[in-house]
């Protein structure tokens, strides 16, 4: 699957506006193995089901949050802003992604080539297979934090008592 959004279409920082135009005949070339997405797709829903191996994220705070806790590791190709530092957490001190672009080679064409190779790391090789386990490890972790009666339920119940009084 494939999301190209409105938010996708552009130079956030010069006001730039610009359609991705996919190669005549892509789409329906790829009608049976995969879809292209032009609006807002439910990513939660999506990183959720069983058949999802991994997430090509520009590194989002949320997008990384939901991929954490749906254990789905991350091929992580930033943009902007505290996307970079969210990547490096992702790659470097979780170990729950992989580098697709690094931040310092912004500039750069990234190749089919290089995503080829990305995808072939995740999912088909000994440090894929680190990173996806690694992921999983986390998110039963995230999920076991909110149970009832764990330390985020607690803080989050404290919380909430404090504001209604």
């Amino acid at each position: 699957m494939w999301v190209l959004r409105d938010a996708d279409k552009g130079d956030v920082f010069n006001g730039e506006v610009r359609r991705p135009d996919l190669p005549k005949g892509y789409v329906d070339s790829v009608k049976e193995r995969g879809v292209v997405v032009r609006d807002w797709a439910p990513q939660l829903e999506i990183l959720a089901h069983p058949a999802i191996g991994g997430f090509v994220s520009h590194c989002g705070w949320n997008s990384c949050m939901e991929s954490i806790t749906m254990g789905v590791p991350i091929g992580a190709w930033p943009m902007h802003s505290d996307k970079p530092r969210n990547a490096v957490l992702i790659t470097k001190l979780l170990k729950v992604g992989i580098t697709i672009k690094d931040w310092a080679h912004r500039d750069e064409i990234v190749t089919a080539a290089v995503v080829e190779d990305a995808v072939r790391r995740l999912m088909a090789s000994e440090e894929g297979e680190e990173v996806r386990k690694r992921a999983e490890e986390l998110s039963g972790a995230v999920r076991q934090s909110v149970g009832e009666g764990e330390v985020y339920s607690k803080e989050w119940d404290s919380f909430i008592n404090h504001i209604i009084k």
